[in-house]
């Protein structure tokens, strides 16, 4: 069982920027691969983001690809969100994933829960 602890949601201008921060428990971060999604009222929950357990290779959605960066320490079993240029469209809650090996990107074994970003116009 991993738990795990969001931060770094709130309420942020059009154009602003935020960091989420996921931190996680137990011995085995590296080996997971690590993820962000997120939910916006009424629609369905939509992969955002996704770092492998290195960090060397990493995913986006086309929507947030060119303003949201997904990063890891795994010394501090920690994974971020950097989040630029945000928009309304952005405001959702947002929940860390983690993958094991053999999971696919839209089917997490485990999941936070959440943090809120808003995004005012």
């Amino acid at each position: 069982q991993v738990q795990l602890d969001e931060s770094g949601g709130g309420l942020v201008q059009a154009g602003g920027s935020l960091r989420l921060s996921c931190a996680a428990s137990g011995r085995t971060f590296s080996s997971y691969r690590m993820g962000w999604f997120r939910q916006a009222p009424g629609k369905e929950r939509e992969f955002v983001a996704g770092i492998s357990q290195s960090g060397g290779n990493t995913y986006y959605a086309d929507s947030v690809k060119g303003r949201f960066t997904i990063s890891r320490d795994n010394a501090k079993n920690t994974v971020y969100l950097q989040m630029n240029s945000l928009k309304p469209e952005d405001t959702a809650v947002y929940l860390c994933a983690v993958f094991r090996a053999t999971s696919t990107w839209s089917r997490p074994d485990y999941w936070g829960q959440g943090t809120q970003v808003t995004v005012s116009s």
